[in-house]
């Protein structure tokens, strides 16, 4: 029979591409969303009637992670073999202004899961695994490079801090009650699918703009900022690899390979030929109040253990988004009729 999973922020980023892979693999894939009012489902909706040669496509629930009655709920129909925690209020400048909402939702909303989880399999006599998306921003102020599983932990956001006590929950109930629970430490991933308010997707989503004319220009924060940037669709299939293992473990995932977000600019814009400098303009509002300097991964391990590599390089990536995004801005400026 299939596997089954339930991933939560199935229609997020790391979602969508979590979800194409599983059901490529034959897996009975079940995703969580919450109610809004307006739809939200533009990654995902390729995947609701069939993908990948299973018939039955992506199956959709609504729920939410501050809402633990209606986790068990849905755990309890869906009676899943992995539970992924994706769902998140992810972006870290963002926390800063919502610090009380990241922390229930990204924190205790890991726990609400977990605690849902082991009842759920100790009720059932079940062994559903789980995985935990962890962050680089647990790092913070780093005083270890590259960053690896034992590197301490210097939370430096509001996010940050909800990740680290999410990520210590499933550490304890995997010793405590012996649940197969992974901690997956990823540095950052992008796609054309990242939201368009993370800094990688709104550089390449305004230089394609500016190059068409629609747009003037681009404001950003701290360009000196250094990051180890890789492709979601890679890291996904990390998540994957590690509930498969004999025994749970806690991973890091990155390229090795670090870049300033202001090479990543020069990247873009060469993509469309213009010159950044020319439309970037910087804007206070756009630093943290606790700014994260320095991110570069040590992920030895999760190439020894799970037989891991990334496959896009850092050129590659930024190439896919600015083409994805030229594509949108050119339907965008067809829709104006021009």
């Amino acid at each position: 029979m299939s596997k089954v999973a339930l991933i939560t922020g199935v229609t997020g980023q790391d979602g969508s591409y979590l979800a194409e892979l599983l059901l490529k693999k034959g897996y009975e894939v079940h995703g969580m969303v919450r109610r809004t009012s307006s739809f939200a489902t533009g990654r995902i909706d390729h995947l609701r009637n069939g993908f990948g040669g299973n018939s039955r496509g992506l199956q959709l629930h609504y729920g939410d992670l501050g809402d633990g009655t209606g986790i068990r709920r849905i755990i309890e129909q869906v009676r899943p073999d992995e539970v992924y925690n994706l769902a998140a209020q992810s972006h870290v400048r963002i926390s800063f202004d919502q610090p009380e909402y990241t922390a229930d939702v990204v924190g205790l909303g890991t726990l609400r899961i977990l605690e849902a989880l082991r009842d759920h399999n100790a009720r059932h006599k079940r062994a559903a695994r789980f995985y935990q998306a962890g962050s680089s921003e647990m790092f913070g102020k780093v005083v270890e490079i590259p960053q690896r599983e034992t590197t301490p932990f210097h939370p430096r956001s509001p996010y940050a801090c909800a990740k680290v006590y999410g990520h210590m929950q499933t550490l304890n109930y995997r010793e405590a009650y012996g649940l197969f629970a992974c901690n997956g430490i990823l540095f950052n991933h992008e796609s054309p699918r990242r939201g368009e308010n993370f800094v990688t997707r709104k550089i390449t989503r305004s230089a394609t703009r500016i190059k068409l004319g629609l747009q003037d220009k681009l404001a950003l924060g701290n360009l000196e900022a250094r990051r180890d940037w890789g492709f979601a669709g890679d890291y996904v299939e990390a998540m994957w690899m590690m509930l498969q293992q004999d025994q749970p473990d806690d991973y890091v995932i990155a390229t090795g390979e670090e870049h300033t977000v202001r090479e990543f600019l020069d990247r873009a814009f060469d993509c469309v030929k213009l010159d950044w400098k020319k439309y970037v303009e910087i804007e206070q509002r756009f630093f943290r109040p606790a700014e994260v300097d320095r991110l570069l991964g040590d992920a030895s391990k999760a190439r020894k253990v799970l037989g891991w590599r990334p496959r896009v390089t850092f050129d590659g990536l930024v190439k896919m988004m600015v083409e994805a995004d030229l594509e949108l801005a050119q339907r965008e400026l067809r829709s104006r009729g021009k």
